[in-house]
């Protein structure tokens, strides 16, 4: 019997900070996860992979979690 459905987390992503003067590891997590711009704002979904790279680079990032059903 098929399992049912749970409700999608997904992730919204906002660059608050500069990562010039960071290593270059450091940016191209930042360009992995979408973000280009200050103050731009990107929706991932919420996986391990995610949240992996999130903890990399959380001081330059707010993280907020929303659901989508």
């Amino acid at each position: 019997m098929p399992k049912k459905k749970e409700a999608e987390k997904k992730l919204r992503i906002t660059l608050v900070k500069s990562a010039i003067g960071y290593s270059e590891k450091h940016k191209a997590t930042i360009r992995a996860l979408g973000l280009h711009r200050i103050r731009q704002t990107v929706e991932q979904a919420d996986t391990p992979v995610i949240r992996g790279m999130l903890m990399k680079v959380n001081h330059l990032v707010k993280v907020e979690e929303q659901e989508v059903q």
